[in-house]
């Protein structure tokens, strides 16, 4: 697969799906709460999606993925599945959304605090959460992915954190995932040179202890290795002729 360059029609429809995506991250906001099950905001997100935006949940049966949200609470760093676990005060959870409308994916997701996070939880958190602001304010024409990858490993290793090297960014469109590979790791001057019209995701997984993880049973839940807390941000991004759009901002954010 190559390196899609979007047109103008396909952007705008990028941009609903987007939109889309941010507003069921919005909308769950409030029910992110001790006592709620995973599941149970699978559902709400599920029902959402399909009943009130009339679009589809991306991961629903994604290579065989169950549920319709991933939900990844504190050492799991990515792909956690909705089950019947209660949040409970001082979780840290990131909840990942992606929805397709008239073919197109809009991807994003956040990290939620359930009461009053642990000092580090909420550090790894705010630290990832600069660690994607760095990488989207980088992009414009010209500019190589390996110079997005070598600031965001920077600025998490000089807040003694670590990055996932296992799990990227991607490209994104009318697939979920799509050329190129967006590794948030690397070196200046190196990977895929930008111009306009490319769409894809900044999603850097920071881990507040070591890189290593492991894939757990169900073949779908990362874990950190050590235990440690983990946190991850991620927009839907659109290169412009001068800089950059981001197609996931939520009601209210700045980016």
């Amino acid at each position: 697969m190559s390196v899609t360059i979007k047109t103008p029609e396909e952007i705008e429809k990028m941009r609903i799906a987007g939109r889309l995506a941010a507003e069921v991250l919005h909308m769950i906001r409030p029910h992110v709460k001790p006592g709620v099950t995973t599941e149970e905001l699978d559902a709400l997100c599920h029902d959402y999606i399909v009943n009130e935006q009339k679009a589809i949940p991306a991961p629903l049966n994604y290579h065989g993925f169950p549920k319709s949200i991933c939900t990844s609470v504190n050492h799991v760093v990515c792909h956690g599945i909705p089950n019947k676990k209660r949040l409970k005060k001082g979780d840290i959870i990131n909840i990942d959304i992606t929805v397709i409308k008239d073919g197109y994916h809009g991807d994003t997701s956040k990290m939620f605090f359930v009461g009053e996070p642990s000092v580090i939880g909420k550090r790894v958190s705010q630290v990832s959460y600069e660690c994607m602001c760095i990488g989207i304010e980088m992009i414009k024409p010209g500019i190589h992915l390996g110079d997005i990858g070598h600031a965001i490993q920077a600025h998490a290793e000089a807040n003694n954190f670590s990055i996932v090297r296992e799990f990227c960014g991607h490209g994104i469109g009318r697939a979920f995932h799509e050329d190129p590979q967006v590794l948030h790791y690397g070196t200046p001057g190196t990977k895929l040179r930008l111009e306009p019209g490319m769409t894809f995701t900044i999603e850097p997984m920071v881990n507040a202890g070591k890189r290593h993880v492991k894939l757990l049973p169900d073949k779908w839940t990362v874990v950190t290795k050590d235990h440690s807390p983990s946190a991850q941000w991620e927009h839907t991004i659109l290169v412009t002729d001068d800089g950059f759009e981001v197609l996931t901002v939520r009601p209210g954010d700045n980016l």
